[in-house]
């Protein structure tokens, strides 16, 4: 695929790593296409259960678009830059196979994690995760204003809902950096661990997450999707038809018995 992003499988866990520690793990053209392919192909194989993301290095998780190299022409591999940094020719491109739509859309759980700065584009795309752990010495910028451009990968959906309006409003009209106990304060990130230790407590909640029935886990973020454009009666409703083939799962069997004997289930996804 591209030395630029490392997939490796740990049991029922794939970890993506954005793998370009000497550009702070910008995003290039090669990364941007490799990230959408293998966020597809990991949710859809069923030996998968969580996908973690996380960076390159101790310095950054991600710092966005690489506006360098692509104003050197190279980053993209082209002579200019991609349509995500200059304005886009109509029809050029198609936002629904982006890594920060493909991350909305898949139904495999998501853990970011923010091993050190994450701005720009990699913020949203940490944002876009259902999950983000950061170490102590990482660091949130939303400075796209500060830059001449808005959050152009999501954020401008994903952190009202995160953070509320008002909060939103000021984090992005400000463009201030924000640090890892402040992120944990206002809930943009989970927990904040040890410099260094971000990728082991990801890995840790994944392994958990893995360990439940993958069918009900991927209903459930299913559900979580489609709430933000349903009343709650329609929800309920959409929520019962997710059950029923659930209640005919072999895991469902497995759940109930493994209660009965007091035991841990062992899910098959099936």
């Amino acid at each position: 695929m591209t030395e630029q992003l490392l997939v490796e499988r740990r049991d029922a866990v794939a970890v993506l790593t954005l793998n370009r520690p000497d550009r702070m793990n910008t995003i290039s053209g090669p990364m941007l296409n490799a990230l959408s392919k293998e966020l597809v192909a990991a949710d859809a194989d069923q030996d998968v259960r969580c996908i973690v993301i996380t960076g390159a290095g101790p310095k950054a998780f991600c710092a966005g678009l690489d506006l360098q190299g692509a104003s050197e022409g190279n980053a993209f591999g082209g002579d200019e830059p991609p349509a995500d940094v200059r304005r886009p020719r109509a029809g050029e491109l198609d936002p629904r196979t982006t890594p920060p739509t493909v991350l909305h859309n898949v139904d495999t759980p998501t853990i970011a994690a923010i091993n050190g700065g994450a701005a720009g584009y990699g913020l949203d795309l940490a944002l876009g995760c259902d999950i983000r752990i950061a170490a102590e010495n990482a660091k949130l910028a939303p400075a796209f204003v500060k830059r001449g451009i808005l959050p152009e990968s999501g954020g401008t959906w994903l952190l009202p809902r995160i953070v509320g309006y008002a909060k939103a409003a000021e984090l992005a009209f400000v463009g201030e950096t924000i640090l890892a106990k402040e992120a944990l304060d206002l809930g943009l990130v989970n927990k904040v661990v040890p410099e260094g230790a971000a990728l082991d407590a990801a890995l840790e909640m994944a392994n958990k997450i893995a360990a439940n029935a993958p069918l009900a886990v991927r209903a459930t973020k299913r559900m979580f999707r489609v709430a933000q454009r349903e009343t709650f009666d329609d929800h309920v409703n959409h929520v019962f038809l997710q059950l029923l083939p659930l209640f005919q799962s072999k895991d469902f069997v497995e759940g109930f018995t493994a209660f009965l004997e007091k035991r841990a289930p062992d899910f098959k996804g099936r």
